[in-house]
């Protein structure tokens, strides 16, 4: 029997995410999907992103019901066994039956059929197991939780440490979720004009001028002429309260801009003032260069540790490379890839990255680092070792900063001490409405006459 394009799409790309270690949101909006119709695309995501965020309660069910273990198998096989279990037991419109039979299918597909006799055997043998289920219970300790709801023990035990079990478990929970998608946009006139195309957005949850989207078919909302034109766009309302937090400025530098959210942000924020935005690589620039629009930017392909600029900024912002782990529900794969020591590797380039962008600001401007990682050899152990070798710089509190878009009302939560941590903003998955975000502002002293 042929295999439905939507299952076969998904497992070219579980096996790409695998193999290649690509990332599930590239894949989703790429050509892979071209060809699929919305319910097809739908069903894709639906089984990639569910496969890669309860992978290991699927694993677990697989090797309970398999005679080899599971590093033995081929990938194909694997992906193919991970599909099938995943359909009976967390889509409720998926007979077994035909999970079975696609996933091996998929393996014939992928030329490993001297498997097929294997993986027939062990999709069966699931198919008649009670399904899988998570507990709805507050009463659970790390390694519970971490099992519950398919996170590396590791980290579980380390967010409990830092948050407590409670937001530890509303951070696991969220992680396990679709999430709201924000839109961006600066005309209130979308609003009008996407309703008429039958597009409907609630108020957003932080920001004033942020909205959430009310359909969860993205394509009606990426075929619109207000999408296309870039009069809105889809940005976290996390991620456009961090470019918010730069404030304004006459020459303004983004260090690590792709894919550009917060670029646009400053640009359409500052639009007499010169942006130049930064990325190291080639492909990432190029994208930058599409999605941002604005005749203020400057884009420029280089390393921010030797940028070729002389001139000195008044506003800069450092959104390094991170980790990831507050955007888990969007990026379920880096769970799965991300090992503690990662983390003091990530630890030395980003220092590196913000001793970088504080040289190049001038005397009296002020610098934003931001993460989007929950850990704190990424966050404010950065910050601290910054600080610590630079007598110029000092630590602003960021609650000020959240004040002042407040008196502007351009804040919409009242509780500012809510999205703060100390000095620090502060935002966790599942307890606020947007990805996890770190960020700290930092000024650097004005120059002695």
């Amino acid at each position: 029997m042929p295999v439905s394009p939507a299952r076969a799409a998904a497992f070219d790309i579980l096996l790409r995410i695998e193999t290649q270690e690509a990332y599930a949101t590239e894949l989703l909006h790429s050509f892979l999907l071209d060809k699929l119709s919305p319910r097809d695309r739908a069903l894709t995501t639906e089984i990639v992103m569910g496969v890669l965020r309860w992978r290991s309660r699927l694993d677990q069910a697989i090797a309970g019901a398999s005679s080899r273990p599971l590093n033995k198998l081929d990938p194909e096989v694997l992906t193919a066994l991970r599909i099938g279990a995943y359909q009976p037991n967390f889509l409720t419109r998926v007979p077994a039956s035909a999970a079975v039979n696609e996933s091996v299918e998929l393996i014939k597909r992928a030329r490993k059929r001297s498997a097929v006799p294997f993986a027939n055997a062990v999709l069966r043998k699931l198919a008649s197991t009670p399904p899988i289920s998570t507990r709805q219970t507050d009463d659970l300790t790390p390694a519970g939780m971490a099992h519950e709801y398919a996170h590396p023990d590791w980290l579980v035990e380390r967010w409990a440490i830092q948050f407590g079990v409670e937001k530890t478990l509303q951070i696991c929970r969220s992680n396990q979720q679709e999430q709201a998608v924000s839109l961006r946009f600066d005309d209130p006139a979308v609003v009008a004009e996407l309703s008429a195309e039958g597009i409907e957005v609630s108020p957003g949850m932080i920001l004033t001028n942020a909205r959430t989207l009310l359909c969860s078919d993205l394509s009606v909302l990426t075929s619109t002429t207000a999408f296309r034109d870039g009069r809105v766009a889809i940005q976290d309302e996390g991620s456009q309260l961090i470019a918010m937090l730069v404030g304004t400025g006459t020459r303004i530098l983004d260090c690590c801009a792709a894919p550009g959210g917060k670029t646009s942000v400053l640009a359409r924020r500052n639009p007499g003032a010169e942006v130049v935005a930064t990325e190291l690589h080639a492909h990432r620039a190029d994208l930058l260069r599409k999605r941002v629009r604005s005749e203020n930017v400057k884009i420029i392909q280089a390393d921010i540790t030797q940028l070729p600029v002389e001139e000195q900024f008044d506003r800069v912002l450092a959104d390094v490379p991170c980790s990831g782990t507050g955007t888990l529900a969007r990026n379920p794969e880096i769970k799965w890839r991300l090992k503690p020591e990662d983390l003091g590797n990530l630890h030395a380039k980003q220092v590196a990255i913000l001793r970088a962008a504080l040289d190049h600001l001038a005397p009296g401007g002020r610098a934003v680092y931001s993460t989007c990682s929950l850990e704190p050899e990424e966050n404010e152990a950065v910050v601290e070792e910054v600080l610590a070798a630079s007598p110029d710089i000092r630590l602003l509190d960021l609650r000020d900063e959240l004040e002042r878009l407040q008196a502007s009302a351009e804040l919409a939560r009242e509780a500012l001490g809510d999205l703060t941590a100390g000095k620090y903003l502060r935002t966790l998955p599942g307890v606020h409405p947007c990805d996890g975000f770190f960020a700290a502002v930092l000024e650097k002293c004005p120059q002695k006459p």
